[in-house]
């Protein structure tokens, strides 16, 4: 259960962090790289916040696990 107490707010950031490349790809913001399939693409925007929404209540949900 330790390596789980201390895996999973990392994962849950990282897939967050994902989360936001993914809206800023989907909005134009960060269109790299240049040939990507999801600049401008409005859909990958709500994937976006949908996985930082995951990612974070993964974080967030493993700092209750009991230790």
């Amino acid at each position: 259960m330790n390596l789980a107490r201390r895996a999973l707010p990392i994962i849950g950031l990282l897939i967050a962090l994902l989360g936001l490349i993914w809206m800023g790809q989907g909005s134009g913001i960060f269109p790299y790289p240049a040939s990507s399939f999801m600049i401008n693409q409005s859909p990958w925007i709500w994937r976006g916040a949908i996985a930082l929404v995951v990612g974070l209540a993964i974080a967030w949900g493993a700092r209750r696990l009991p230790r």
